[in-house]
């Protein structure tokens, strides 16, 4: 067992507990399901046990637990300064810091978009802004492979928070079109990360709403949809963002303008990456009025522009990311069920961890595959909601590691 503290302030009061709560000790203190009447109550039991903690494995239950708060203060009509600076823990895995470890806090960082996101009026907006690019920068270079699993495994997965998780997704996919295929400048790819970052500031509350909305979108909802990226970098604007390429790449980011790269200018450039990585990753997550298609699908869709010609820069991303994404479901020829943990030499052979045997029992322990072999070839994509298996984040970002001679560059 391995045991991390969690803060008081992240546990909900007269609801049942998502997990057992230990002392330092591992000391069982409050056992799942138990409803902690007030806060007086937590109290007493925080001090009794020298602080508060759970084990490692039950993180992500802490963390959906701890969004059921944030969701709860925004109910609640609480400032955004007071939701934006809620913590989720002092020290949800064991020590590390999500800014400067090698091992980022995946769900921690999807808080810290979503506040950063839908507070975009605090003076250190453009400081949190650049703070979150560095942090996906440094981690999608370290860990390309474990960066695409979190977040695709949490675009697949957590809806509540789509928007952020979104846009973070389409980012790091840019980014690594960008450094890895297209060999854009570091200024070039940073521009591209920021503008992907904020393409959607315009609407961030409606495009979470929306997830988790059966109907059509109202005519207020949809003058909302069809204005958001002139509002967004309006909003830009208006924080002191002054970068032409930046503001006008957000405005253009849903212009659909088929044709090679190389003639338009560098706004119109990252626009059109942002757009088909934008296309790509919205069909992918779950909505209360659809189903998602899955992650090969979506991604064969963005080969094709417009006139279904090949678009360069769909070819650039299937190119950086692969056909069948770190974070994604696949059935084998054994008739196993795996799941994505690391691109392989091309598109078409990731590594994969079966996780779903062949009698379609779950798997004691992940088994590693290389698909590139015949005997372990991808039959097909697998989409999330079929998949009945519970992934856990820190048990199986560890076999995303791997050494850069996996790759073709």
């Amino acid at each position: 067992m391995h045991l991390v503290p969690v803060s008081v302030e992240s546990i909900r009061i007269n609801q049942p507990l998502p997990f057992p709560l230990m002392d330092k000790d591992g000391v069982l203190l409050a056992k799942r399901s138990f409803i902690i009447e007030s806060r007086a109550d937590l109290a007493e039991i925080a001090q009794r046990g020298g602080g508060l903690f759970i084990d490692v494995a039950d993180s992500e239950a802490h963390h959906r637990a701890y969004v059921e708060r944030l969701h709860g203060l925004v109910r609640d009509g609480k400032p955004l300064g007071e939701i934006a600076n809620a913590k989720i823990t002092g020290d949800l895995l064991g020590g590390r810091n999500a800014q400067d470890d090698d091992r980022p806090d995946w769900l921690d960082l999807q808080v810290q978009a979503n506040a950063l996101l839908r507070d975009t009026h605090g003076a250190q907006f453009i400081d949190r802004l650049d703070r979150l690019i560095g942090q996906l920068g440094r981690f999608s270079r370290r860990n390309p492979d474990g960066t695409l699993f979190a977040l695709i495994h949490l675009s697949a997965t957590e809806v509540r928070m789509y928007s952020s998780t979104h846009a973070m997704l389409v980012s790091v996919m840019c980014s690594l079109a960008a450094r890895e295929v297209l060999k854009w400048s570091d200024a070039q790819e940073v521009l591209l990360c920021k503008a992907a970052l904020t393409m959607n500031l315009g609407m961030t509350a409606l495009q979470d709403q929306l997830t988790r909305q059966v109907e059509a979108p109202t005519p207020a909802q949809r003058k909302v949809i069809d204005g958001h990226a002139a509002r967004s970098a309006d909003i830009l604007a208006e924080v002191g963002i002054a970068d032409a390429d930046w503001l006008e790449a957000v405005r253009e980011h849903h212009t659909q303008t088929p044709g090679p790269l190389k003639p338009r200018t560098m706004a119109h450039q990252v626009a059109r990456l942002i757009q088909r990585a934008d296309m790509f990753a919205a069909r992918l997550a779950p909505r209360a009025s659809r189903v998602p298609i899955s992650p090969a699908a979506a991604m064969q869709a963005c080969y094709f522009d417009e006139n279904r010609q090949v678009d360069e820069t769909g070819a650039a991303l299937i190119k950086a990311v692969g056909i069948y994404q770190p974070g994604s479901f696949v059935r084998l020829a054994t008739d196993e069920v795996a799941i994505v943990v690391k691109r392989g030499f091309n598109t078409s052979t990731p590594r994969v961890a079966v996780l779903v045997s062949r009698s379609g029992m779950p798997t004691m322990e992940p088994t590693i595959r290389d698909t590139s072999t015949r005997d372990f070839r991808i039959v097909s994509s697998v989409p999330h909601r079929e998949v009945k298996v519970q992934v856990n984040l820190e048990r199986l970002l560890p076999l995303t590691s791997a050494p850069a001679s996996d790759r073709p560059w």
